[in-house]
């Protein structure tokens, strides 16, 4: 059963390898490590950014392996890109947990007041340099992973245009419909793809546990089908590169996100995630006097989180919406 980390360690082994990305730092955008590949050929505007989380690997290895790969789009634009490099770079897999990130979380700034502001960080100089190419993009995949080992999440956003691209995509089996965090934007909740009648849509990949061996195939193959989702490649481009059959997905909509109010909080046991509660009012754990219950029946737990400080969410109610 996992513990606590403490001074940046982990129960979880690191099973996965840290690739060199140094090598792709030139790139040909006007931001270092961001490389976009354009068609000719009329089409959508397409990102996908994996270490926005420095110890987040997965991400990279996908990233990785795209640009090692011959898929390329056939309309359109791809642009891929890795985020936190500062972070990364200070990854050490004896203290994997230390190396979210340097200054502050870079996907928890993705509002305009705070990409605005007078304030700075080297994360929020980062976002203020990716910003540009966001703002073209048509179509966003951000690739994550998560503190528990829990099965990998396909988070859709509270739009329609959002819940489509999930449902074309196909891709892990369980999708949440979600509207964020009280402590900040996240990128996928950015500018045009929060918007319910516009055309953009993003989605945000939790590919599985952080270091286990696991996440790395499912970013792999989330990224290219999301690809084919989006119409820049055909299917037969990807194909031969899935490893498995998509099974009938399941859309869990979060009625309720709990944030972390007092330095008292403590779940009365460890939670792993997508555990459903069957009775409404079970007390899950308690922040200061204040008892953390679940609000109705069979409610799933969506990501509790072992970061507990004020402001922090430590868990997710979610209701399943249908499938």
């Amino acid at each position: 059963m996992p513990i606590p980390a403490a001074r940046g360690l982990s129960a979880y082994p690191v099973e996965l390898p840290t690739p060199d990305i140094e090598r792709y730092r030139a790139g040909n955008t006007d931001v270092p490590f961001f490389q976009c590949w354009e068609s000719g050929v009329p089409g959508p505007r397409v990102m996908i950014t994996g270490l926005v989380h420095g110890n987040e690997l997965c991400g990279a290895i996908a990233l990785d392996r795209l640009h090692r790969s011959d898929i390329r789009p056939r309309r359109g634009s791809l642009t891929v890109g890795f985020a936190n490099v500062a972070a990364y770079g200070a990854f050490d897999p004896s203290y994997p947990t230390l190396s979210r990130f340097i200054d502050e979380d870079l996907n928890r700034l993705w509002d305009l007041d705070t990409l605005h502001g007078k304030r700075s960080s080297l994360e929020l100089a980062r976002a203020r340099a990716i910003r540009p190419l966001v703002d073209r993009t048509d179509f966003l995949l951000d690739i994550h992973s998560m503190q528990n080992a829990t099965e990998p999440l396909l988070l859709a956003g509270l739009t329609e245009p959002g819940v489509a691209l999930a449902r074309k995509v196909g891709f892990p089996e369980t999708v949440v419909i979600d509207g964020g965090h009280a402590s900040g934007a996240r990128l996928r909740d950015y500018g045009a793809f929060a918007d319910p009648k516009g055309p953009c849509a993003a989605l945000l990949v939790e590919c599985g546990q952080h270091w286990e061996a696991r996440s790395a195939p499912v970013a792999f193959e989330t990224s290219l089908r999301f690809l084919a989702a989006t119409g820049i490649v055909d299917f037969e481009d990807v194909s031969d590169h899935l490893e498995s059959s998509p099974k009938r997905q399941r859309f869990i909509r979060v009625t309720e996100a709990v944030t972390v109010l007092t330095q008292d909080f403590a779940f009365n046991q460890t939670f792993r995630g997508k555990e459903v509660i069957p009775k409404a009012g079970t007390v899950l754990g308690h922040d200061g006097d204040r008892a953390v219950k679940t609000p109705f029946d069979n409610c799933v737990l969506i990501m509790p989180s072992g970061r507990l400080a004020p402001g922090q969410t430590a868990v997710r109610f979610g209701q399943i919406h249908y499938g």
